[in-house]
């Protein structure tokens, strides 16, 4: 049987989060006593090593029905990830039509699809970027041992059963599931579809303000992350595990979703980009994009991120006397964007919800054409952009596309025209 509280979540970020189930499930004062409530086993779920400063920590205590320890071997699937494959190096502007969600029955992790990545699986540092399409809820269960996932939905609701509880995200909500949490993926919709970022390094979190001060951007109390909620079944599940790039599996007599209380901060959460408190000019010029950032995963070179979660969503452009779209820029960062609804405000075209581009380092990049000249003539009154969620994968290391990606059917052949009869305006005259 399932325990029968509603859903529900508890608000903040990094928090030490406390929750049960069961009245009196969460031993006092004791993580792993000898006999702990109601006959529950104590496993700590640990998310860091154990030595690193108590500010970077990342664990949680469970106690659960069946230990995790207590299952038998895991075997390679045949059927793997398509794109596990790094394909050939490529330093072209690359972009991609949006991928159909397939007829036959999917579930998650059968229509995941691999993009990019920064390297090979074994890194331990570095992002992988993913396209998800399902038509049908997963029966089995899943963890990835290789990073924590954020998920970023653009068709379709999903509710994600995970060990800590139940939380619903739907497009405009991003979810993330830390490394090696167990859950399973079940549709609220016909069918779903979005974009995964795999976070190989150090745990996502929002970033320092700075001069910005103490409110702005994205604000702790929005991420929530779920209540206790477990299932006590004992019936044969599939556990499958993502494991250096490959999909192996298992089978368990009971649903290892069994947590009846936990306390921690290596919980999975959800956060509504819809709350996200933008910040811009209301003089001249505009901020960086970094301006945008919602969460960040540092590297080891302060400033410059593993991987920035970044969005352009819904605004209002004030600027005097300034061209208006993202510039034209060459950087040192690797962009991945993707469109959740709308149009970009940079692209007139080719560029539709669900697609993808892919600009890496130092690659020259911009408005097209169409955009660039309608900006230069455009009256600067004040501009509300509305009915928009772009967002962008900033990473500091160059992400290689998938030979799958560079073969599909999506990729665009044409995308560089998009520039194509940029005039010569120069006329030697001030």
């Amino acid at each position: 049987m399932s325990s029968s509280l509603p859903l529900a979540y508890q608000s903040g970020f990094d928090n030490q989060f406390t929750s049960e189930a069961l009245p009196g499930a969460l031993p006092a004062g004791q993580n792993s006593p000898q006999r702990a409530p109601y006959g529950l086993y104590a496993e700590q779920f640990s998310g860091t090593a154990f030595t690193v400063p108590r500010a970077e920590a990342r664990r949680t205590w469970l106690y659960r029905i069946r230990p995790s320890a207590a299952h038998p071997r895991f075997q390679r699937l045949e059927r793997q990830i398509p794109g596990r494959q790094l394909g050939p190096i490529d330093p072209n502007r690359l972009r991609w039509d949006a991928h159909d969600i397939p007829t036959e029955r999917t579930d998650f992790i059968d229509g995941l699809l691999t993009i990019a990545a920064t390297a090979d699986p074994e890194q331990a540092s570095g992002v992988s970027v993913h396209i998800y399409r399902a038509n049908t809820s997963m029966q089995r269960v899943f963890f990835n041992a290789d990073g924590e996932w954020l998920i970023v939905p653009e068709q379709g609701r999903l509710r994600l059963a995970t060990e800590l509880g139940l939380l619903d995200v739907e497009p405009l909500e991003i979810a993330v599931i830390p490394r090696g949490m167990k859950f399973r993926v079940e549709l609220l919709d016909e069918s779903a579809r979005g974009y995964i970022c795999e976070n190989h390094g150090v745990a996502l979190r929002i970033p320092d303000l700075g001069p910005i001060g103490s409110n702005g951007l994205a604000n702790p109390r929005d991420f929530l992350a779920p209540v206790a909620h477990f299932e006590d079944i004992d019936t044969p599940v599939t556990l499958v595990q993502k494991f250096l790039g490959e999909l192996w599996a298992t089978e368990l007599d009971h649903s290892p979703l069994d947590v009846v209380a936990w306390h921690g901060n290596n919980v999975p959460y959800k956060y509504d980009l819809r709350l996200f408190n933008t910040i811009g000019t209301v003089s001249y010029d505009h901020p960086d994009p970094s301006i945008f950032t919602v969460l960040t995963s540092p590297s080891d070179t302060p400033g410059m991120a593993n991987v920035d979660f970044v969005i352009f969503p819904p605004r209002w452009m004030v600027a005097e006397k300034t061209f208006r779209p993202p510039w034209f820029h060459r950087n040192l960062m690797n962009e991945f964007m993707g469109l959740i609804q709308g149009a970009y405000d940079a692209k007139a075209g080719g560029f539709t919800p669900g697609g993808a581009s892919l600009h890496n380092c130092m690659s020259a990049h911009g408005p097209d054409n169409a955009s660039t000249t309608a900006a230069i003539n455009a009256e600067l009154k004040p501009h509300k952009l509305d009915h928009t969620m772009a967002f962008m994968f900033e990473t500091g290391r160059v992400l290689r596309p998938s030979r799958y990606a560079l073969e599909c059917p999506q990729l665009q052949n044409d995308y560089d025209a998009c520039w194509n009869g940029m005039a010569k305006t120069f006329n030697g005259r001030n």
